[in-house]
């Protein structure tokens, strides 16, 4: 049995909450343990609570408050999933970076079409552009919106990575 986790990366974005529930859902189906990870650096990262004017926080604060508002943003797809064993990751650094890194133990990373990047035009993000590429494990490249009502496709995914599967 694959022990490795399922990697789903979340910037905040639409795209990446569709991809934290498609990641979900294949974690399930599969009996995979799911890591959600949200990379920062202190010009994407929320106040921490021991925020003062005049006074920069210790990084140790900003990254607990990154965690906490991936917990809370996250919270309903994690709650519709009780059987997958979820782990989070705040690594301080770039995105691309960061979920590179991730790939090397992942089993599968999830990432949305594109994140919060200024180019909404782009079919894909350079995050999901560079994972695409690079990574050293599968990418599933989730490109639902969010309002669409189409089923999620997962079903032939599931097959191909189970080979028992009828």
């Amino acid at each position: 049995m694959d022990t490795a986790p399922i990697v789903i990366g979340y910037d905040g974005s639409d795209f990446s909450a569709e991809a934290v529930r498609k990641g979900l859902l294949l974690a399930s189906k599969l009996g995979a343990p799911a890591q959600i990870v949200r990379a920062w650096t202190i010009s994407n990262a929320p106040r921490p609570k021991t925020w003062e004017p005049g006074f920069v926080p210790p990084v140790d604060d900003f990254a607990e408050a990154v965690l906490d508002e991936l917990k809370a943003a996250t919270a309903a797809a994690v709650a519709d999933y009780p059987d997958v064993a979820v782990s989070y990751q705040v690594p301080h650094g770039a995105a691309g970076r960061e979920l590179l890194r991730a790939s090397e133990t992942a089993r599968l990373i999830v990432v949305g079409t594109r994140g919060l990047g200024g180019f909404s035009g782009l079919l894909l993000g350079s995050v999901t552009g560079q994972l695409v590429e690079h990574a050293r494990c599968d990418v599933l490249v989730s490109r639902r919106r969010s309002g669409d009502q189409a089923p999620p496709r997962l079903l032939r995914l599931d097959q191909a990575m189970d080979p028992d599967q009828p």
